[in-house]
């Protein structure tokens, strides 16, 4: 996301110093660096160092472009004495275990949640106080990387082992796994903009997953939800007391909750862009996007604060549909592939995570989700039918390898 953020800021006249953080998402790290920033500095462990470099090319503000920059840009912002978020429990922002305590000590709704690296704890956690099932999932990574809901004490010892022997998508090792409550309703995210402690909602979507046989959850689709429906309401009023209980203060953050029976409930929060946008249709259909109310917030502070809290209208209907590869293999869809997906009426973009050819995994989360597709249409109907068209070109054919041409 931080590419979209380079050409926003550009519009306001302002340049950009990239920070490469040591620890990069392993998923995103083999997209080509962008043009455009006028500097960069490695990071290499020494914030003092880092800070001074910064301050040499007069730097005014240190933003996180993704998960793998967001505890890193918080320490840089306060070395710097610019506008960043409160330190006082720095690691409540990525670290998800301390995201619960950091609600429960503010009066905060909260999920049931433990961590340990003894899977025997967990399971006795699990049948004496959260039941079955239950979610686990690493303590500080992103994606619904190994996010699996567990239905036994024998699911619960293979997925702990399985996370325990693995990296997260940061390639740090897992010396701890969480485990949470099942929460069950349903799932929405909102995306804000905050300057000076003062929370914009830029967009609320409702989430539509799939459980897998084995537990694994993925993505299934997301449609957004008119700011005047009486769940967002709720769900803004709750992420902006998430918002204040984790110390975010000042630039984006991605908070997704599960509505249940009590009320919203905080699955994540990371402060850190949505992923996934593309801005110029958030911005068709929703009225903002949250990459220009980033470089607004920054740019002109003043014209921020004028915004009205929900600063979304939903104009245009839309859904965000996550590709599945339901096979054990399959190769990237080629662009003569894509070409009755893009003959859908609704059809509005579609980005394809690998090349065209290239083997694919099966789907189990965000990491194995060959890419996405964005319906537009006002006729909810037509974006059903595209939608079920959709998942039947993958059942039948999109994910084939084409067959060998005979020799001649």
């Amino acid at each position: 996301m931080g590419r979209l953020l380079l050409p926003a800021l550009g519009r306001h006249g302002l340049e950009c110093v990239h920070v490469q953080s040591p620890h990069p998402d392993v998923h995103m790290a083999r997209l080509p660096f962008p043009d455009g920033f006028v500097a960069n500095v490695r990071h290499h462990g020494d914030v003092a160092a880092t800070a001074t470099a910064l301050r040499e090319l007069g730097v005014d503000w240190v933003l996180s472009s993704g998960e793998s920059g967001v505890e890193l840009a918080d320490r840089l912002a306060a070395e710097l004495g610019t506008p960043g978020n409160g330190m006082s429990r720095p690691t409540s922002r990525r670290n998800k275990y301390d995201m619960v305590l950091a609600l429960r000590d503010a009066g905060v709704p909260h999920a049931a949640t433990i961590v340990s690296s003894d899977a025997d704890e967990i399971v006795k956690w699990a049948e004496e106080t959260a039941g079955y099932p239950v979610v686990l999932k690493p303590v500080a990574s992103s994606a619904t990387d190994n996010v699996v809901a567990c239905s036994s004490a024998e699911q619960v010892r293979a997925v702990h082992e399985k996370i325990m022997n693995s990296n997260d998508r940061h390639d740090k090792p897992n010396t701890v796994v969480l485990a949470q409550e099942f929460l069950d309703g349903d799932e929405y995210f909102v995306n804000t903009v905050s300057r000076d402690g003062e929370h914009h909602t830029v967009e609320i979507w409702r989430y539509y997953k799939t459980r897998l046989p084995g537990g694994n959850i993925i993505y299934d689709y997301n449609e957004p939800l008119a700011p005047d429906d009486p769940d967002a309401k709720a769900l803004e009023s709750y992420t902006h007391q998430v918002l204040d209980a984790l110390e975010v203060r000042n630039w984006a953050s991605h908070t997704e909750i599960m509505m249940t029976a009590r009320g919203p409930v905080l699955v994540e929060c990371a402060a850190r862009f949505g992923g996934g946008q593309v801005p110029d249709i958030i911005d068709r259909c929703l009225g903002t996007n949250q990459v220009d109310l980033i470089a607004l917030a920054v740019a002109d502070p003043e014209a921020f604060h004028r915004l009205p809290t929900t600063a979304y209208k939903l104009l245009r209907r839309l859904r965000y549909v996550h590709l599945v590869n339901a096979d054990e293999h399959g190769v990237a869809p080629s662009d003569e592939a894509m070409a009755a997906i893009r003959a859908l009426p609704s059809y509005a973009h579609a980005v394809t995570m690998h090349p065209a050819g290239n083997p694919l995994p099966r789907t189990v989360d965000v990491a194995t989700q060959p890419g996405y597709v964005i319906l537009i249409s006002e006729d909810p109907e037509q974006l059903r039918a595209d939608y079920r068209k959709i998942r039947e070109l993958e059942r039948d054919h999109l994910y084939a390898a084409r067959p060998q041409e005979p020799a001649s």
